[in-house]
């Protein structure tokens, strides 16, 4: 009685049978070939989709929202800055200052309603936008109190300020901070993601494969059939040359592109956005140490803190250099009014401190500053965009002739061994 072998187990058997015969192990290498072709093109999609669509999240998604954190950050920096100045002017405020507290005010809300679109749910910087849209409200209602009782000369506002500017730094800007660090982090998980390594990893063994598979199989007919050339399997390994310098060009221009729009781009853009923030809470400082009618104190060690780590030179900087000396000249200047101001005040010429700090002179200058940096965080993040539209170019393309390409690969192959196989019938 013959046992009757399990499907797997013969087919198995059948398949080491091949290699015993000419036939058989052209039909092997026939296998290995189309399998090895069909996994290059299913590969070179996937990996060409994989780093377009990291690319266009990188720049829809995680750079917006890097400034849009940044732009929440700054405007409740600014506006605890400029409702400090508004308020030490005592009774009715200079209406330029009313418009930029409210501008800036506005530009945090829409920054946030911008951003609760970007953000994963129940995503830290998800859970910081819902603290700062709550606290905001209690501070803007702080700020309306604190403003009409120094409108009637009430030294209570005084306190409702320090409140409601202790709201907006313990409270609302470390939630800022915080949802700029997560945007930061997710730029970064874009550049990994975009990259798509281990897509180009695997891409490039298979590739590799492909062409050693080709070289045999030729290698191989070249000595059962004394033919020289086998011209459908030399199509076969010049179309997989053309796929893989095709593959190298395009994944190596995106990675070129996304290294420059990391170190020209983002890199630049975030430190210059930390610097501007330093500057304005440098303000807020100044504003608010007068407002509180303390002399020197916390706050003003605060400042003399921020003013040694604004810096202007590192390599981050090195493409807008020209703006950063005209930036460090304008802080420079800035300082030195505020050296002017301490020093009334700490003479007890408040009144003079007071006119000093609010004065066209101070916000000109000041003003002037932080100009120059929204310039080259503008510049910075134009480089940005041109960088990565430019990384994005041939990713579409490669995601339908890469699988074009491997597919022609297979149908030369199989036009040349089918030819050699159909001998032996």
């Amino acid at each position: 009685m013959t046992a009757v072998q399990a499907p797997p187990r013969a087919a198995l058997t059948r398949l080491a049978g091949l290699r015993h015969t000419s036939p058989g192990r052209l039909q092997l290498l026939l296998a290995v070939l189309l399998v090895l072709a069909a996994l290059t093109g299913l590969v070179t999609g996937l990996s060409a989709r994989s780093a377009g669509t990291g690319t266009a999240d990188l720049r829809d998604r995680a750079q917006p929202l890097l400034a849009e954190a940044e732009t929440v950050w700054s405007s409740l920096a600014d506006a605890d800055a400029t409702a400090a100045q508004a308020f030490i002017t005592g009774g009715l405020e200079p209406p330029q200052l009313t418009r930029r507290y409210d501008e800036k005010l506005a530009a945090a809300a829409t920054a946030l309603t911008s951003a609760a679109r970007r953000v994963p749910e129940g995503s830290q910087g998800a859970e910081a936008i819902r603290s700062i849209s709550t606290g905001l409200g209690d501070y803007t209602a702080l700020v309306a109190t604190a403003r009409a009782l120094n409108r009637q000369g009430k030294p209570v506002g005084a306190a409702y300020l320090s409140t409601a500017s202790q709201l907006n730094r313990e409270t609302l800007q470390p939630q800022a901070q915080a949802l700029f660090q997560q945007a930061r982090r997710e730029a970064a998980a874009g550049y990994a993601d975009s990259r798509s390594s281990w897509w180009l990893m695997l891409l490039l063994v298979l590739v590799v494969g492909l062409g050693v598979a080709l070289i045999v199989t030729q290698a191989h007919l070249s000595r059962t059939t004394h033919r020289t050339f086998n011209v459908p399997l030399l199509t076969a390994t010049g179309l997989t040359v053309l796929l893989a310098v095709v593959c190298a060009g395009v994944f190596a221009h995106q990675r070129a592109r996304l290294t420059g729009a990391d170190r020209d781009g983002s890199a630049p853009a975030e430190a210059l956005a930390e610097a501007r923030n330093l500057v304005l809470r440098e303000r807020a400082d100044e504003a608010l140490t007068l407002a509180a009618r303390a002399g020197r104190g916390k706050l003003e060690e605060d400042f003399g803190l921020l003013r040694e780590r604004f810096v202007v030179s590192g390599p981050e900087f090195d493409e807008v250099a020209g703006l950063m000396t005209k930036a460090a000249q304008q802080h420079d200047a800035y300082l030195a009014i505020h050296d002017k101001i301490r020093g009334l005040d700490d003479n007890g010429d408040y009144e003079g401190a007071v006119k000093l700090a609010v004065s066209e002179e101070t916000a000109t200058t000041f003003d002037g500053l932080t100009t120059v940096l929204g310039e080259a965080i503008t510049d910075r993040r134009a480089a940005f965009d041109e960088e990565i539209r430019s990384a994005g170019r041939g990713l579409g393309a490669l995601t339908v002739l890469g699988p074009l390409l491997a597919l022609a690969i297979a149908v030369f192959a199989l036009t040349g061994l089918r030819a050699r196989l159909e001998e032996y019938r």
